[in-house]
């Protein structure tokens, strides 16, 4: 709510509390446990901020930011507050709005490119190690050097394939890139593709300039990302919000200080933009929060405790909305201490005691002054907002989205020609998909019934015909996807073959002359004399073998045969064969075989 062009955020035992416009870029910070009353806060100055015409973006985590489209509707608790807060005069009103949504179900598809992104905010939507986040480094470097587009993940895809297989030509120039940090690269990327990131990279990309507009009443649009899928997937949610506010501070001008802020971001759930968050990465956000001020855009984020901002960062916040901490354990006792003496003290309340006694709807404030001093800390009840509370029906959404004329220009995606395309014939293997049909084209062809009763008797022959088929086809002199007609193999067709002239008589062939053979004269055969027969020989018997004699027992056995029967069973197993050779050279000798040496 608007008193006198300020914000008016809540009311102290002193009186409002209201945020100066000319500090709003100044940064801020929502802070406080669960159930404290953090989104209302958030919703109130939004609702400030559009009235004073300028553009907001927030994410919506939880669904009930969407309320903010609709007026609000009067209760007893909100008249109890209204009351308390001192406010006499307090029309319900809505603010424009469009929503927004990376997978495009509850809002309107926001896109942006891999070349945008940049391989540092990639590396981190991917889990990557300091390693691979250099490899990916050089695969941005070649691809811009030999002047490949990357546009989606299948361009990422494809560029790795290609510098992996073609490493030893780039490794002087660029560095070492081994394959088996391109294939873990690679199963980062089919792990994103499974969260929705291919919806996520395409064209067309986000314009961040179509954010900054007003309605026809000059009220700022507020865009309200629909984040309740998104964040589900903490990387790709913090690394989202990151590349936006990196995409501001490189696409607006310097502003310097003025009356009014340019934009104004709302960044709910902030500790998921620093978690596991490298040192590169954590300089970068604090050099784009720390000169952004610049541009004219202020940072608001919504965390549970300040310790969940770096120091380096919170610094920059100078705008302080705390509700209640809880303090249950000695290191939350610290956090609150902590946080008690970094507000400016006020001599009527004891800041520490009042962190962990506020009640939901209620928090300490501090805004800047002024002459840019921090004000002094404030106890206040904050006022409702006049917008609705709460989530709002799909249909509404629907509504809404139907009817704003941004959908025309981001809700159908197309594919231009980038390193795919380009790479694609000699990367067949890395998973190229065929050119998918559109709708079949009725065939022109005549077929012929299949008659199993020929006149002549013959088989049905079959002959082949094309059908023609539909094809989406890349051209790349128009960047976009033309259906073009081709033949196509179809079933064959059975046809009729040609019949012959049947004969009306039947002619016997002539007969061929046989040739005549002449009878061999006949000679007397002669007869071999018969051989004398010799007697037969007597059959010879075998003689009978001697019976086996059986194997003593040990008891019956003498001291030799005992030490024999040791001796075979040690040289045939292998365990003793050493053992036995030893043995057979000690009985050798005893009768003076093979132990004398050549002489």
């Amino acid at each position: 709510m608007l008193s006198n062009g300020n914000i008016w955020l809540g009311t102290s035992s002193q009186g409002p509390v209201e945020l100066l416009p000319s500090m709003a870029n100044r940064h801020g910070l929502i802070a406080g446990a669960t159930g404290t009353g953090k989104t209302v806060t958030l919703q109130v100055l939004a609702e400030g901020f559009s009235q004073l015409g300028v553009p907001v973006f927030m994410a919506d985590v939880k669904g009930d930011l969407a309320g903010i489209c609709s007026p609000g509707q009067g209760s007893s608790k909100i008249d109890s507050r209204l009351a308390t807060c001192g406010v006499e005069h307090f029309p319900f009103r809505a603010c424009p709005v469009t929503f927004w949504d990376v997978y495009g179900e509850k809002g309107h598809p926001v896109r942006t490119t891999v070349s945008e992104m940049g391989p540092l905010l990639l590396a981190r939507m991917l889990g990557l190690n300091e390693t691979q986040t250099g490899v990916l480094h050089i695969i941005f470097r070649i691809a811009d050097d030999e002047g490949m587009l990357l546009l989606d993940l299948k361009d990422v895809k494809a560029m790795l394939a290609y510098v992996g297989e073609n490493a030893a030509r780039y490794t002087l120039d660029y560095g070492n890139v081994a394959k088996a940090t391109v294939g873990a690269i690679q199963r980062a990327i089919a792990i994103l593709e499974d969260q929705g990131g291919n919806q996520f990279f395409g064209e067309p990309g986000l314009d961040l300039a179509d954010w900054l507009v007003q309605d026809e009443d000059g009220h700022g649009m507020v865009n309200i990302l629909a984040a309740e899928k998104l964040f589900r997937k903490p990387a790709m949610y913090s690394t989202f919000l990151l590349w936006m506010l990196g995409e501001l501070y490189e696409l607006l001008p310097e502003q310097g200080d003025s009356e009014l802020p340019r934009m104004v971001f709302f960044f709910d759930e902030a500790h998921l933009l620093f978690d596991d968050c490298s040192k590169t990465l954590l300089e970068r956000i604090e050099q784009v929060v720390r000169l952004i001020r610049s541009k004219g855009v202020g940072v608001y984020f919504i965390t549970q405790s300040p310790t969940d901002v770096p120091s380096s960062v919170l610094g920059q916040l100078s705008g302080r909305v705390q509700h209640a901490l809880r303090a249950f354990t000695p290191q939350e006792q610290k956090v609150v201490r902590a946080v008690a003496q970094t507000f400016r003290v006020n001599p009527e309340f004891d800041t520490e005691a009042a962190l962990t006694q506020l009640a939901t709807g209620e928090a300490l404030i501090s805004f800047l002054q002024h002459d840019g001093t921090p004000g002094i800390v404030q106890k206040a009840t904050i006022l409702p907002p006049q917008s609705q509370i709460g989530m709002i029906t799909d249909e509404l959404r629907k509504t809404f989205m139907e009817t704003d004329a941004i959908g025309e220009k981001y809700d159908v995606p197309f594919d231009r020609e980038s390193a795919y395309e380009l790479l694609s014939a000699q990367f067949v293997q890395t998973g190229a998909k065929q050119t998918q049909v559109v709708r079949p084209v009725a065939a022109q062809v005549e077929e012929v019934p299949v008659d199993a009763q020929v006149q002549a008797g013959e088989p049905v022959q079959p002959v082949q015909s094309y059908q023609p088929m539909t094809f989406r086809v890349y051209n790349p002199a128009t960047g976009q996807y033309e259906e073009q007609v081709m033949s196509t193999l179809q079933q064959p067709v059975y046809q009729q073959p040609v019949q012959q002239p049947v004969q009306t008589a039947y002619q016997q062939p002539a007969q061929q002359a046989q040739p005549v053979y002449q009878q061999a004269p006949s000679y007397p055969v002669p007869v071999p004399a018969a051989e004398p027969q010799q007697p037969a020989a007597p059959a010879v018997q075998e003689e009978a073998k001697p019976a086996k004699k059986p194997a003593k027992k040990p008891s019956e056995m003498t001291a030799a045969e005992k030490y024999l029967n040791s001796f075979l069973n040690s040289a045939t197993t292998g365990a003793g064969r050493e053992v036995g050779r030893q043995i057979s050279r000690s009985i050798l000798g005893i009768f003076g075989i093979g132990s004398s040496k050549k002489k």
